[in-house]
């Protein structure tokens, strides 16, 4: 079963929707679900070096009251799908255009899956900057990818097209909102979905399978 996962790293409901999608394909060992990763960018006028968390908030927001309200309803959510979500660490958004990229070449070495669960924890839980090259080295040295190989990929331009091209594929194919999962190109969700609507939609695509 292929599953396309549209996403952004700096989205605190892509984090928790991915959580619950590979919780499902867990419950559901009969499903081979081979994963690809999309980019979607939330803010593609991020400037590249960032931008510090109060002006986003005010940017995004509109004040802090709001944010703070949010955020304390995803922290919630978070807990009880054993996700610890650290806003107060978050000191600036990163242009996630690189994240995405170390997700592409983490994807050459079968890793891509594990880079995408560190970069979430690094940004939500530990407050780190993504964005930033030498973090991003960091990650793929802790997850066992050739760090030095990683940054020098980093370094140059490498794959910052492709990732523009699937942040425009998504927008024309429709995709307003991440997470958005498309199952065997055909069926989709979009949010994070409760595990529930996920194994239905999972149910439903694998039999379509098994009526071609």
């Amino acid at each position: 079963m292929t599953i396309e996962v549209v996403y952004d790293l700096i989205c605190p409901w892509c984090f928790l929707g991915v959580r619950r999608l590979l919780r499902s394909l867990q419950r559901r060992p009969d499903l081979m679900g081979d994963i690809t990763w999309r980019p979607f960018l939330l803010n593609p006028d991020m400037p590249r070096s960032g931008m510090s968390g109060p002006d986003y908030i005010i940017r995004k927001f509109g004040g802090e009251e709001r944010a703070r309200r949010l955020y304390a309803s995803i922290s919630e959510i978070g807990r009880a799908e054993g996700l610890l979500f650290r806003f107060d660490t978050i000191d600036r958004i990163p242009n996630s255009v690189d994240a995405h990229r170390l997700v592409r070449f983490a994807a050459r070495y079968g890793r891509a899956d594990a880079t995408v669960e560190a970069l979430f924890s690094a940004h939500f839980t530990e407050g780190r900057d993504i964005g930033n090259i030498g973090v991003l080295g960091e990650i793929a040295d802790v997850i066992g990818l050739d760090a030095p190989a990683a940054e020098w990929y980093l370094a140059g331009e490498n794959d910052i097209d492709t990732v523009h091209t699937d942040n425009l594929r998504g927008h024309r194919l429709g995709i307003n909102g991440v997470p958005c999962f498309v199952f065997n190109d055909r069926h989709a969700i979009t949010g994070a979905q409760e595990p529930e609507a996920i194994e239905r939609l999972l149910d439903v695509a694998a039999l379509d399978l098994m009526g071609n």
